[in-house]
């Protein structure tokens, strides 16, 4: 026999460099490796008892191009497919382009595949782990036994596979590795898992890919047009896991085909274009909101297998909404079962704490310089794309990613090669996503949830802009919602905070976001924080909502706000959906589904929201009276006049307008529809020869308090 007994010791203890080299079929000799066995036959046309060198450690003459072992333990015989028996099935090409950092499907090649190799159906595993002295897979189908499927390392790309024969979907597994010094390192989730457990259990799971047939097409091949920048986009921000329970059977969470049914139901009921889910890529804290993802290629475990999401997004599109998905490429968290140190060494994130840790979230930060770090998050991107037909990445944390001296002191950051503060390696990573996702699907959009003034988050990448298709108008949001929590006494010496953004709206695709982050970590909810009583709480809301819609830039609304929730949002509760009990609630939720309908069927209101032709001002200096007039318009439709008044004080109020004749009250949130008091102008108003500002017309108005009207040509 050819096996030394020394060779034999370290492949029962993996601890051999290279165990595919002795293990299995080699020159008419075959070693099999099957701890606990007392006997091993290998099995063909003949049969072979193989001869034990060390326990474990089996080793015949074999004459046969193929076989199978038998192996007997006690009085328990079982046959099965030797995994050394098997030849590699990532090739050549796969391997030039994982070390090279260019392969864009890489989720078709790492991870856990269920696939027939050799005429043998199985399961083959492949993980990037360059600094590991050995990789293991372990699961239920192995006893968690890392000497039972060690992994074959595919030259230089860093890759370790095996193929499993004989498991299925639904397998349980980690990868088990041992470091440069031999030392076995905390069990592993697969970074490229399409599944995993139930947290707080760890385990990745064996999911396949493609088991959904969407019916979609008509809508993928229309989402161009329904996302560009002249289309109205209404978003319903939403988590998952507390926009609706079932108390019946315990308070859980819907699964994604309930939510199929009744969210998808209730959104188009809302007249909303477009879901954004919060993250729903797998993550073990459920405080973390989905902000702190392990498994980037899994879509949670709390409301269903992979399928099932993607029933969920089908069944969006059938009815004509978009999805979009938070993206968290930013930062991930240090559990042990994740990336931290995954191979024993700081592989995906920074070795220096200046460089790859977060100190506001107590994160790791991805080392975008590192060909196969980025190869993994774009890949990811265009896999939610593609897989799942997702809509849309909203990135989160974009200003986190630009800059190096993000949230930190002086001495506490990397300068970058020029001595900069900006991070090149995240913003070049940023611009080849973008690249890469229009690109790969058409129709879709992204998103930058970006706080700072960086100059062209939405500019093309071809005119060095980061190339996002729209971007959060934070700007706006700080401002309006600071002027709308004054007390109305003193909003006149604040009228800036309303007529600022006009200065720059067009700089850049806006969306303009009253998201997650305004109603949580004390801030309240919108209606708490509206000043005055309570019929003045309600009023303020009603036009601070009607003057986002009227305002340039698409719109987004977290859940719960639509209807006006008194609380702050919690993730661990539902909505409070008792409130629409409530006459005042359910009006202000027709508001909103009113704004929508208005926003989507009106081209004034939606065509320019990214053009600077879509909008001018009438009056945008009465700040005794904080009055707000503006005008906005579309080539070939009539334009809408918006009139706001903010000060809980009634006016007959002389406006300017751009036409003569009859022109309709289209919106009044004072409307008893709405829970108003119903005072406004009997539905129309007449323009009469009286110069007012630049309008050759005007008429006199009547501008209920706290609200905003909508007047269009008749």
């Amino acid at each position: 026999m050819t096996l030394s007994r020394d060779e034999a010791e370290a492949l029962i203890h993996a601890q051999h460099p290279d165990p595919f080299s002795v293990l299995g079929l080699h020159d008419g000799e075959i070693v099999a490796l099957v701890p606990g066995a007392e006997e091993v036959w290998a099995l063909g046309k003949t049969e072979v008892a193989l001869e034990p060198v060390v326990p474990g450690i089996f080793i015949g003459k074999w004459t046969e191009e193929t076989y199978r072992l038998r192996a007997r333990h006690d009085q328990t015989t079982w046959d099965f497919d030797d995994p050394y028996g098997f030849a590699p099935v990532l090739g050549a090409i796969d391997e030039y382009l994982i070390g090279e950092g260019t392969h864009t499907r890489l989720w078709e090649k790492l991870g856990a595949h269920v696939i027939t190799h050799q005429d043998v159906e199985g399961v083959h595993f492949a993980v990037w782990a360059p600094n590991a002295r050995r990789v293991s897979v372990v699961g239920d189908f192995n006893f968690w036994d890392g000497r039972r499927h060690q992994m074959r390392r595919i030259g230089a790309s860093g890759v370790w596979e095996i193929f499993v024969p004989g498991i299925h979907a639904g397998a349980l597994y980690k990868y088990e590795l041992l470091d440069t010094e031999g030392t076995v390192l905390p069990l592993k989730a697969d970074p490229v898992g399409f599944g995993a457990e139930h947290p707080p259990a760890q385990a990745s799971v064996v999911r396949k890919l493609g088991r959904h047939r969407f019916g979609d097409s008509a809508w993928c091949q229309t989402r161009a047009e329904a996302q560009e920048r002249h289309a109205p986009i209404s978003v319903y921000e939403v988590h998952l896991g507390s926009w609706m329970r079932v108390w019946d059977e315990g308070g859980r969470p819907l699964s994604y085909h309930e939510l199929a049914e009744k969210l998808v139901d209730y959104v188009c009921d809302m007249g909303f274009t477009h879901i954004e889910l919060l993250p729903i890529t797998e993550h073990p804290f459920d405080g973390s909101w989905g902000y702190q993802p392990i498994g980037l290629y899994a879509p949670t475990i709390r409301h269903g297998r992979p399928e099932e999401f993607a029933e969920f997004v089908d069944a969006a599109h059938r009815r004509g909404l978009g999805v979009i998905l938070d993206w968290v490429p930013g930062h991930f968290p240090t559990d042990d079962h994740g990336l931290r140190h995954f191979d024993g060494t700081a592989l995906y994130e920074h070795a220096d704490p200046k460089e790859g840790f977060h100190q506001d979230w107590n994160t790791l930060i991805y080392n975008y310089g590192r060909r196969e770090v980025s190869n993994y998050l774009l890949a990811n991107a265009l896999f939610w794309l593609e897989e799942y037909h997702l809509d849309g990445l909203r990135v989160d944390a974009v200003a986190s990613m630009l800059y190096r001296d993000y949230s930190r002191a002086a001495g506490e950051w990397v300068p970058n090669k020029y001595g900069g503060r900006e991070n090149l390696e995240a913003i070049e990573f940023l611009q080849n996503m973008n690249a890469a996702s229009y690109g790969g699907a058409e129709g879709i959009m992204t998103v930058a949830e970006e706080s700072t003034a960086y100059p062209g988050v939405t500019r093309p990448v071809h005119e060095d802009g980061l190339g996002f298709g729209y971007k959060w108008n934070m700007g706006w949001m700080n401002d309006s919602l600071r002027y709308f929590a004054r007390d109305p006494l003193y909003r006149k010496f604040h009228h800036s905070e309303l007529t600022f953004a006009s200065s720059y709206i067009y700089s850049e695709n806006f969306i303009l976001p009253i998201s997650h982050d305004e109603v949580v970590h004390g801030k309240g909810s919108m209606l708490g924080k509206m000043p005055g009583n309570d019929p003045e709480k309600y009023a303020n809301l009603r036009a601070f909502y009607a003057f986002q819609w009227a305002h340039p830039g698409k719109k987004l609304l977290f859940m719960g706000q639509e209807f006006g929730q008194w609380s702050e949002w919690s993730h661990e509760r539902e909505l409070d959906w008792y409130l629409l009990d409530d006459p005042r609630h359910e009006g202000l939720r027709a508001l909103v589904r009113d704004l929508n309908r208005l926003y989507r069927e009106t081209p004034a209101l939606h065509w320019g929201d990214c053009e600077p032709e879509g909008f001018e001002w009438i009056s945008a200096d009465d700040s005794e009276a904080s009055v707000f007039i503006f005008e906005r318009r579309a080539p070939g439709s009539d334009p809408v006049v918006v009139v706001a008044n903010l000060t809980p004080v009634e006016h007959s109020y002389r406006i300017g307008l751009p036409l003569d004749g009859e022109w309709c009250e289209i919106l009044n949130t004072d409307s008893g529809f709405y829970g108003g008091e119903n005072r406004g102008n009997l539905g129309a108003i007449r323009a009469e020869d009286h110069a007012q500002g630049r309008c050759a017309q005007s008429a006199e108005v009547y501008l209920p308090p706290l609200s905003v009207v909508m007047f269009t040509p008749a």
